[in-house]
């Protein structure tokens, strides 16, 4: 379980991105966050695994509680994975080299240096097996299309065997076939693993389709919180009624986007 509790974001310049919110995500549900551009979907998803500093407010999962200081915060990283919607992946390295660095949590500096265990290899292998992509291991990640890139980076995130997954617009750059594909896969592995997963979208067929729950934010607050079948136009009016405040949708549009951080 993941609980918000006041959390607020105010970015350099008084840039007000995410208004006080309160938020429960219940263990082993797939939620989807919905929302214009600038609604605050990014800023909520980064502030859960810290990557956006709370201005105000408590982030608490289970087994870590509220969450203080380095060291609590790395033990929380560990365990929850996320995927970028521009992947973040390290083109000139493999596909396999790539799933690895979803290991990289486990290791101490000095043991990152050295080759890999042979059972973390096994476990890359293995989730490349369920994206469909073990038969690329050895090849160049840049020479993927974006679709088989989507899926290395999930599979880089299920190589962290993740109690939570992060997914900030996981099919944005994708045409609507693959995106499907890549949904499905996320939302199977979700499901089979038992993995609290929350996932930004800007298309609301996805979320109606895909989400056990979804959370509708419009400028900054929570609007609509429901299941997709009371979605209705009423609420669709809500949270898509007027353009938001033009503040940062995402923490890339003040600091960039991050590489995958697992400390």
């Amino acid at each position: 379980m993941i609980v918000l509790g006041g959390v607020s974001v105010t970015y350099p310049g008084g840039q007000r991105a995410l208004k006080p919110t309160d938020l429960r995500l219940e263990t082993g549900r797939f939620t989807v966050l919905l929302g214009p551009s600038g609604a605050g979907k990014s800023t909520l998803l980064r502030t859960i695994n810290g990557l956006v500093a709370a201005t105000t407010g408590t982030v608490a999962v289970d087994g870590v509680g509220v969450i203080v200081g380095k060291l609590a915060w790395r033990a929380h990283r560990r365990h929850t994975a996320m995927i970028f919607q521009q992947h973040q992946l390290i083109g000139r390295q493999t596909v396999l080299r790539n799933v690895l660095t979803g290991r990289l949590g486990y290791q101490t500096t000095l043991r990152s240096l050295l080759p890999a265990p042979r059972a973390d290899l096994e476990l890359a292998l293995h989730c490349l097996e369920r994206v469909d992509l073990a038969d690329r291991a050895l090849d160049r990640v840049d020479r993927l299309s974006g679709g088989q890139q989507q899926r290395v980076g999930i599979a880089r995130a299920i190589a962290q065997q993740p109690t939570i997954l992060l997914a900030d617009e996981p099919v944005a750059s994708l045409d609507p076939v693959i995106a499907t594909r890549v949904l499905e896969l996320i939302y199977r592995i979700c499901e089979e693993d038992g993995i609290t997963a929350l996932a930004s979208l800007h298309q609301v067929d996805y979320g109606r389709r895909f989400a056990d729950r979804i959370v509708g934010l419009s400028d900054g607050r929570i609007v609509f919180d429901g299941p997709p079948d009371a979605l209705d136009d009423v609420s669709l009016e809500r949270i898509y009624r007027a353009p938001p405040t033009p503040v940062a949708e995402t923490a890339d549009a003040v600091f960039g986007e991050p590489a995958v951080a697992l400390a």
